[in-house]
């Protein structure tokens, strides 16, 4: 799936979208990923994509 995160493997919810009459629809919510240089280690850094409640919580470090 395109829309996961590489870290924590978040991906989209689905739910229903509910009217003011209260008719349900069906509807997704997609994370908010990001593209982000990631220090791996032994001074390499790759491109990933993110979720940013995983850059939020310093579960990964940028690359500078």
């Amino acid at each position: 799936m395109a829309n996961v995160c590489d870290c924590c493997g978040r991906g989209r919810v689905t739910g229903n979208s509910v009217s003011h009459s209260n008719r349900h629809t069906r509807r997704t919510w997609s994370i908010n990923l990001q593209n982000v240089k990631v220090d791996v280690g032994c001074n390499e850094s790759r491109r990933m994509k993110i979720c940013t409640k995983c850059l939020r919580s310093g579960r990964v470090r940028r690359a500078v």
